[in-house]
């Protein structure tokens, strides 16, 4: 529990955010919640409209609730309650979150068991787990966790401000043979993995090293759990590819683009930027920037987005703005 109270009102207001409001314009929160769950001195936010969001914002106890501009007058708040009416409720409250209820100072240094190559190169205020191995030739940038029983195997370069979860494996080699009459022979992978600035991948996943060339995670992304990345791949900015996809050799992600649970990408697909897969989509084919696609094999279904498939759009964290 956060003991600090903070006047949400004047904290927008110093960081230049437009709202209105309409309550308690001297209310004071001590913590966050779900809007469900929330208590008197707690923030909440909420990113629907029309009756589901008024239904919600009348049966919470939320003391400060972050909605959308188009309820005003549509709602009110409770007696002693705030609600504040703005453009992107949820966008605001995660910003409002990591700023006033920010962890306790994160921790740093490296752990006894930790097994480090003298080839290995370490930045400054890194937090390495227990059991964590970090092969040769590898680069990790300053003020990355990485938490326990991690391997980077070889030849991998980890950005600033990363975050790898316990599991993980990165820079072994890929899954590619060549075959002659009798048997398979592994084709050679002198590859690197890099991964940009301020990326988390999360527990158990796998990243392959390139065979040839590189793979490539750019800056921002972000990795869920058990996800499956194969050599030579190269993801955009901004990604996020949530748990059970996996994405075959040589495929290329564009920028900000969300891919679904247990999705599929042929190797060598060309994914372009802004695009959602929905979850369970095998992709077999090349996806235009901006496009929306979901089955077995993927098909675009942008043409049948509605105004009731905002929630998608809100998971993917992009806005519902962009169904044109």
């Amino acid at each position: 529990m956060n003991e600090s109270e903070f006047n949400i009102k004047s904290i927008l207001s110093s960081q230049n955010i437009p709202y209105q409001t309409e309550g308690d314009n001297e209310k004071r929160i001590k913590n966050i919640s779900s809007i469900t769950s929330a208590r008197s001195d707690d923030l909440s936010f909420c990113s629907y409209e029309g009756s589901k969001a008024i239904d919600l914002i009348t049966q919470s106890k939320a003391g400060v609730i972050l909605c959308k501009k188009s309820l005003r007058g549509l709602v009110h708040p409770r007696q002693g309650a705030q609600l504040i009416f703005l453009d992107k409720p949820r966008y605001v409250f995660v910003n409002l979150a990591n700023k006033i209820f920010a962890k306790q100072k994160r921790i740093t240094g490296i752990s006894p068991s930790a097994i480090i190559s003298k080839t290995a190169t370490i930045g400054d205020r890194c937090y390495i787990g227990a059991y964590t191995v970090i092969g040769d030739n590898c680069k990790i940038g300053n003020d990355v966790t990485i938490y326990d029983k991690v391997t980077l195997v070889k030849d991998c370069t980890v950005g600033d401000r990363c975050v790898i979860h316990s599991g993980v494996i990165l820079g072994d080699d890929g899954f590619a043979f060549e075959r002659d009459e009798r048997e398979l022979h592994r084709f050679p992978h002198f590859g690197r993995v890099l991964i940009g600035n301020d990326v988390e991948i999360c527990a158990n996943s796998h990243i392959a090293k390139g065979s040839l060339s590189d793979t490539i995670i750019e800056d921002g992304t972000k990795i869920d759990a058990l996800v499956h990345i194969s050599h030579n791949v190269f993801v955009g900015k901004n990604c996020e590819i949530t748990a059970g996809a996996v994405i075959g050799g040589s495929a290329e992600i564009g920028n900000s683009t969300w891919i679904g649970l247990n999705a599929t990408l042929k190797d060598q697909i060309k994914v372009g930027d802004n695009v959602i897969v929905a979850s369970g989509a095998s992709v077999i084919h090349d996806i235009p920037n901006d496009d929306v696609v979901a089955g077995v094999p993927a098909k675009s279904i942008k043409n049948k987005i509605n105004e009731n498939s905002d929630k998608l759009f809100l998971m993917a964290g992009q806005s519902p703005d962009k169904k044109e």
